[in-house]
């Protein structure tokens, strides 16, 4: 395991893209979404019919197309949008994904389609519908869809060439005690005994249970800036959350999980996975960032990126470090030199 923990910021200019790279990221031949500037509306097939996800493709590489997989569960790609920043003066091929239920997808009401096994499928039929395969697909999964890209290693590894586990732990049980042992004994607490009091009385939809997390929790470990700062992308996402996905698989707590997950455990299946493997966590993390680091050694061929100054959105507050590891793992898998 190589491990980048407090990866190194570097103030060296980064190589300027040749004018042949440039016309070669940006060349259309051949491609069927030219006209929707990427977009292509995917149909999938469940056990309860067919729908369609939205997917958007930036960039054209041959060699490395990184799929997305947004957290929530029941956000959306919006707040992967800062990877418009990053991604394409790297020449990183990457697409945005709405997952099944999410804002740009088709949301059928039906409970048992929110099934983690079922996304893996979901999951496996997008990557087929893009052509992708081991010779360029690379699974970024971050929160939520960090568990999702986990389980989809472990199913269909032979399909990958890398893999991405963005601010996310092998074991929800694992999360709890961070969050019960660590987090919640940092709180103020009179904030989180009322907090707690909201939670005992089902009142998580009262404005004052907001009110307490935002300032206590959100902006401590979820995005470390004054959410009058947030970016417009993190915002609309929230915005769009599908609340009955989210609250089915994750649970209506924000200071743990519960629902469907709350069992969910591979933290002795990771030795498993043996495409390349990049972990990233976040010190201020809701997650243990020791634990995140430790998990690239699971994996027969990990590495493990820190962010110094990350929660668990270190592609935004910790963005320099963040995107400069994960560009490097990119490249490093890319040349063989990983």
């Amino acid at each position: 395991m190589i491990n980048l923990n407090a990866c190194q910021k570097s103030d060296a200019p980064a190589t300027p893209a040749t004018a042949s790279q440039v016309s070669s990221y940006f060349d259309q031949t051949g491609r069927d979404d030219v006209l929707s500037g990427g977009v292509k509306q995917i149909k999938i097939s469940t056990p309860k019919g067919d729908f369609k996800v939205w997917t958007k493709r930036t960039g054209n590489n041959p060699s490395i197309k990184v799929l997305l997989l947004h957290g929530g569960p029941g956000m959306t790609h919006e707040y992967f949008e800062v990877f418009d920043s990053y991604f394409p003066g790297a020449g990183i091929e990457y697409y945005y994904y709405d997952q099944l239920g999410s804002h740009f997808s088709d949301q059928p009401q039906d409970p048992s389609l929110i099934d983690l096994p079922r996304y893996v499928e979901e999951v496996e039929q997008v990557r087929q519908a893009l052509k992708l395969d081991q010779k360029n697909f690379y699974l970024l999964g971050h929160s939520w869809g960090g568990i999702l890209a986990m389980e989809y290693a472990l199913k269909y590894q032979q399909n990958l060439k890398g893999l991405i586990i963005s601010n996310m732990v092998d074991s929800i049980p694992a999360y709890n005690d961070y969050a019960q042992k660590v987090l919640m004994p940092a709180m103020d607490q009179t904030v989180l005994k009322e907090t707690q009091a909201l939670e005992a009385a089902g009142k998580y939809e009262d404005p004052r249970y907001m009110e307490l997390l935002i300032p206590h929790h959100y902006e401590k470990h979820v995005l470390r800036m004054p959410q009058a700062q947030w970016p417009d992308p993190v915002n609309r996402s929230f915005k769009h959350v599908n609340p009955a996905i989210y609250v089915s698989m994750q649970g209506p707590s924000e200071l743990g999980a519960s629902g469907k997950l709350l069992n969910w455990d591979r933290s002795k299946d990771l030795g498993k996975i043996t495409v390349p493997t990049l972990t990233i966590g976040g010190q201020h993390d809701t997650m243990d960032p020791a634990y995140m680091a430790a998990m690239a050694k699971k994996v027969q061929r990990g590495r493990a990126l820190t962010c110094p100054n990350g929660s668990h959105m270190s592609m935004y507050d910790d963005s320099s470090t963040y995107f400069t590891g994960l560009i490097q793992f990119l490249k490093d898998v890319d040349s063989a030199k990983f």
